[in-house]
């Protein structure tokens, strides 16, 4: 639904005070068509390491679940037949399907799983884009929708109430991962930890030695290089959707990857969103669904919605200039021992 769209760029390498001993660990892993990277404090770089491991095995994990492009997933499998049958779902599983289906009734289906066909329609599915003919659409808006999804969580069973619907958790798999990977380094132990998945989603598990938090930034919309803002965590996360990571130029108007499910066109007038709350798998939804929102309907769901923080990026007057609007839940209350801070660039 969505892939990595704008670059996170933590820093990488703290200076420790001299009577520090915690050393420094960094390590990457391909997954989930993209690079996930954990960053740890420790006392000992080999257990860092195992840890770090072991983590990547429960992404790997969820990738093998979750993918739609393995036929063998668990996903795959929901494709093909839940349209004709119930089927019987493992329960981590069916809880992100249950969060992934509120997240679409919460923001009157901004976020959605189902727009696989939609996605395919425009040509992003593998491509970079095209401009679809009319029966594509109209084909492919019949087939999305997450209504069309029915569960029975006594039963654990999803299904389908029509052919042609299909889930695709690109939009909130990453952050996901993220969180369960942070949940395997603190059960290990680990208090100090920056895990990213791509340039898509961010946690801070505590802080580097000597530091109030993890500095990430997040680059301008226009320059990959520029820094658009910092923000600085700890124990909360941080996800970014953008409108330049894939993207075609149709007659000297550009159409972008991140469709609003409910027109079943690309959205328009946003160039990046950012994200920050207690989870990834919350951030990484929500990136996407402000997207589609915008400032002022995002309003309602921010009133009802505690401790979140958004970054809106929208097109200025000029060219390649931009104008910033920045929204928090009505009540807002980080934890202690958290910190969700936007900064100057």
């Amino acid at each position: 639904m969505r892939l990595f769209l704008l670059v996170l760029a933590f820093l990488s390498a703290f200076p420790l005070p001299a009577q520090d001993q915690s050393v420094r660990y960094e390590a990457s892993h391909d997954a989930m068509g993209t690079e996930f990277t954990v960053v740890a404090y420790g006392s000992d770089a080999k257990y860092l390491g195992e840890v770090a491991n072991e983590a990547f095995e429960e992404i790997d994990r969820l990738d093998a679940q979750m993918s739609n492009y393995r036929p063998e997933s668990e996903i795959s499998a929901l494709n093909r037949d839940a349209a004709r049958r119930a089927i019987i779902v493992e329960p981590a599983l069916f809880a992100l399907i249950q969060d992934s289906r509120r997240y679409s009734q919460e923001t009157d289906g901004a976020f959605d799983i189902t727009v696989g066909p939609l996605i395919r329609a425009w040509g992003f599915f593998r491509g970079q884009g095209r401009y679809p003919s009319h029966a594509e659409l109209t084909a492919a808006i019949e087939r999305i929708g997450y209504r069309h999804i029915r569960l029975d969580a006594a039963r654990r069973e999803v299904r389908f109430d029509r052919e042609g619907v299909e889930l695709d958790l690109g939009g909130i798999a990453k952050g996901y991962a993220v969180d369960r990977a942070v949940e395997i380094l603190r059960e290990d132990g680990v208090t100090a930890a920056l895990v990213s998945s791509g340039t898509s989603s961010v946690y801070a598990l505590g802080a580097p030695p000597g530091e109030r938090g993890w500095k990430v930034n997040v680059r301008d919309p226009f320059e990959a290089g520029k820094v658009g803002d910092v923000v600085w965590l700890k124990n909360y996360s941080l996800s970014v959707s953008g409108n330049y990571e894939r993207f075609f130029t149709l007659q000297g108007k550009t159409y972008a990857h991140i469709m609003d499910p409910r027109s079943g066109r690309p959205v328009e007038n946003m160039l990046a969103t950012a994200v920050l709350a207690p989870r990834a798998t919350q951030s990484d939804a929500l990136s996407t669904a402000f997207f589609v929102l915008g400032p002022q309907a995002s309003r309602r769901y921010l009133a009802a919605h505690p401790d979140l923080a958004v970054l809106f990026y929208q097109p200025g007057r000029a060219k390649r200039t931009f104008r910033r609007v920045m929204l928090r839940s009505a009540s807002s209350n980080v934890p202690a021992g958290s910190l969700a801070e936007i900064g100057p660039p």
